[in-house]
């Protein structure tokens, strides 16, 4: 026989013999391995629409200029007292020097895959009588797209930004009584103030977003807000959306700018996502030894009855070393076969679910996102289990004296 050849041959005829124990098995390690493909696959979908949400109207990263700090001009000495009291600097708006150069370093970082040149400050939109508080934007779309998916926000018309266009909120529109096509106003605070046409109408996901947020194009919100040729703050997206910490780290070691992240910005949701990771790590640390113990249970009791046949196998002149990879190939063929009937059972399971769950509007819960690399891990980590549970009753059956196990 070829390698192994022994081994399989008796280790499949063990299997094909216990017909009930190997189905409860294999029955118990699929449906261990079902659970946690379940609840991998739903937690991924879960968290990965909850960030969308979350970061699907803002970016990874933001770079701002440093914040000012005002002090008083006359130091402390015994006989003149530092002032007490300092009176702020009027607000104004700060922006980057020298951003076209820090654009261009950004862009260069590992771990970096776009950038927008943003200009943003407060001002106000006007049509008829109604006036409302927004939150300007301008920059190149084409640019922005890369860093913010609007693509995906948009609920009527087009996604355009020429001299003269605006991209607003729905709810804005609805407060304005604008509609597509209309035309308002927007004015700063020292009075300047340029009409635009609505080109498109987003859905930003929240209804503080949807009323305040106007996009324009990057000269005129320049113009607007007083701050021509110049900008406020550089816009980031990032690769891994999970490691925007360290890489914001490694920026603002190298620009000294004030920099924030979405994990910075949206704390209680990343640290709900962190503690959901945890309680799943546990559920299926547990689940993963109830099916390592229910594997090895059965291999031992299998070792008990077939007494007998391993004395007789061992007295013709089968090795101990073939006898111990003989219930290792049964733990391994216990743990393959689970792994594939549980990925095939557990993505039947995420698909029917993600069918039936509904939010309070109506949409799915969660999106089906199914990774095949996933099949992979789960059918190697459950071939080592088989292993690793198989070891003890491999052990006793290659330890069993012949003559003991033939009498007995």
């Amino acid at each position: 026989m070829g390698a192994l050849g022994f081994e399989w041959t008796v280790a499949l005829r063990f299997l094909r013999e216990g017909r009930m124990q190997t189905a409860l098995i294999i029955g118990g390690a699929t449906v261990g391995v079902s659970v946690i493909f379940f609840i991998t696959a739903v937690l991924v979908g879960v968290q990965s629409d909850l960030i969308q949400r979350v970061t699907g109207a803002q970016p990874h990263i933001i770079l701002k200029p440093p914040e000012e700090t005002v002090s008083p001009l006359i130091a402390a000495t015994p006989e003149a007292p530092r002032v007490a009291s300092v009176q702020a600097r009027p607000q104004r708006l700060t922006t980057i020097d020298g951003w076209p150069v820090l654009a261009r370093q950004t862009e260069a970082t590992p771990g970096v895959i776009a950038i927008a040149a943003v200009a943003s400050g407060s001002a106000l939109a006007i049509k008829g009588d109604a006036t409302r508080s927004i939150a300007l934007l301008g920059t190149n779309l084409a640019h922005y797209m890369r860093v913010v998916r609007l693509d995906d926000k948009l609920a009527q018309g087009v996604l355009r930004l020429e001299p003269g266009d605006a991209l607003v909120g729905n709810e804005l529109a609805r407060d304005l009584g604008a509609v597509l096509g209309d035309r308002f106003r927007v004015q700063s605070a020292d009075g300047t103030n340029q009409v635009f046409l609505i080109r498109g109408i987003l859905d930003l996901g929240t209804r503080e977003l949807n009323r305040r947020y106007v996009y324009v194009d990057l000269r005129a919100a320049q113009s607007i807000l007083g701050i021509p040729g110049r900008i406020t703050n550089i816009d980031v997206a990032v690769g891994d959306i999970m490691r925007a910490d360290l890489i914001a780290a490694r920026l603002r070691a190298q620009s000294g700018q004030l920099i924030e992240t979405w994990i910075q910005t949206n704390q209680q949701v990343f640290a709900a996502i962190n503690n959901q990771n945890i309680m799943t790590l546990l559920i299926r640390v547990f689940v993963t030894i109830v099916v390592a113990l229910g594997i090895a249970s059965v291999l031992v009791v299998s070792v008990v009855q077939k007494r007998k046949e391993i004395g007789i196998l061992r007295a013709i002149g089968a090795t101990r070393a073939q006898m111990l990879r003989v219930f290792l190939l049964q733990g391994a063929i216990v743990g393959v076969a689970g792994a594939l009937l549980g990925s095939g059972m557990g993505l039947l399971l995420v698909s029917i679910f993600s069918r039936i769950l509904r939010s309070a509007s109506g949409t799915p819960l969660f999106s089906l996102h199914f990774d095949p690399g996933l099949i992979g891990i789960v059918v190697v980590v459950s071939t080592v289990l088989g292993l690793i549970a198989a070891v003890l009753p491999a052990r006793n059956a290659a330890h069993l004296d012949p003559a003991q196990a033939i009498r007995g």
